[in-house]
């Protein structure tokens, strides 16, 4: 329900903003925050090799959305069997692939809006309802 600039989404109704829910803004920016600070930590530890051969499936132009959605899970399922025991499972995997996708548009910017849509199709398919429980939490 956020938009890509960080802004829940809404329509206007007389002028007027109106959103599609109620969510508290500062259970929003705590989950945020938390994010932000194992993105952080998960950052470090990604090697390289496994950015490079993402981005290699993201340049293959035969490859399906649905192939490279396949690609991005299981590279993100790797990384998420190091993840320390104190971390939930659902929470490593929604940050490694948001940070797979920004270490993938660093290394090749062209493949920003490839990253990202496949990164929004896969934490639709996989981790949907572990964020509504956060949200709802």
């Amino acid at each position: 329900e956020l938009q890509t600039d960080g802004n829940r989404s809404g329509h206007l109704q007389n002028g007027e903003a109106v959103f599609d829910h109620e969510v508290n803004e500062e259970v929003i920016r705590n989950i945020a925050a938390q994010l932000a600070e194992i993105g952080d930590q998960f950052d470090k530890e990604i090697k390289a090799r496994v950015v490079n051969d993402l981005v290699q499936h993201f340049l293959n132009d035969n490859l399906s959305g649905e192939e490279i959605t396949r690609h991005m899970s299981e590279a993100v399922e790797r990384l998420a069997q190091a993840v320390p025991l104190d971390v939930e499972r659902e929470m490593a995997s929604l940050v490694l692939a948001m940070v797979l996708t920004k270490k993938i548009a660093n290394t090749v910017p062209s493949l920003l809006q490839r990253a990202f849509s496949t990164t929004v199709n896969y934490i639709n398919q996989q981790l949907h309802n572990y964020i509504l429980r956060l949200v709802s939490a």
